[in-house]
């Protein structure tokens, strides 16, 4: 049988001059929508980032239920799957993830859509209940303890010598220091709980210290 012959009877036997099967495409739809507003519930809850972006987390739905619509229709046979590769092939996604954590909501919406509409509904709500553990699981950890970027400015040996002793028995690790004549810039990576924060009190009490600065560390700078 050639390519011809069998794209024809792809064409043929396919299905798409017969009637949709309207219930389970229904049903698809409606599991790629309610696992999208769980997606975008789950995101909500556990963001930890500066500014919440409400588009991308409605874009979580979105893409969750078009995935879900063009799985159902690739399934159908060769011809809508090839020409539905060929139109995806062609798009080109230029918007930057900031935040890697935003990386696992993608795929998680994408997945979650596919499997959905491939009436694997098992394994895809089994998935969100997994997936939802996990978040929880490591979101409770990191509450438990933050890191900071602590910059001070201040003058002379001595005082600096202070800062450190003030640090206690806190995880630390001076990131930088710059010297400029008399004044002295450091930059110190510090592990600290939410109210566990006396020792800026401390430093700033110290002789020859100018300002404090503590700034919430999410593991990258963007410039």
């Amino acid at each position: 049988m050639s390519v011809q012959d069998m794209i024809k009877k792809s064409v043929l036997e396919s299905g798409m001059f017969s009637q949709y099967d309207i219930p389970k495409i229904l049903a698809a739809l409606a599991v790629a929508l309610i696992l999208g507003s769980v997606i975008y519930l789950v995101y909500q809850k556990f963001y930890v980032g500066v500014i919440f972006s409400r588009s991308f987390a409605v874009t979580l739905v979105g893409m969750t239920v078009l995935t879900c619509m063009v799985t159902l229709a690739i399934s159908s046979n060769i011809v809508i799957s090839l020409g539905m590769v060929g139109a995806l092939s062609i798009v080109r996604f230029r918007t930057a993830i900031k935040d890697p954590m935003d990386l696992l909501y993608l795929f998680w919406a994408i997945t979650s859509g596919i499997t959905a509409g491939a009436g694997m509904y098992a394994l895809t709500l089994l998935t969100a209940v997994i997936i939802i553990l996990m978040i929880t699981l490591f979101y409770h950890k990191q509450q438990n303890g933050r890191i900071y970027i602590a910059v001070i400015h201040y003058q002379g040996t001595q005082a600096g010598d202070e800062i450190i002793r003030c640090f206690g028995k806190r995880k630390y690790f001076v990131k930088s220091k710059t010297m400029r004549n008399e004044k002295t810039e450091m930059a110190v990576e510090i592990y600290c709980r939410q109210n566990d924060m006396e020792f800026m009190e401390k430093i700033r009490d110290i002789g020859g210290v100018e300002d404090v600065t503590l700034i919430q560390y999410n593991g990258e700078y963007h410039g």
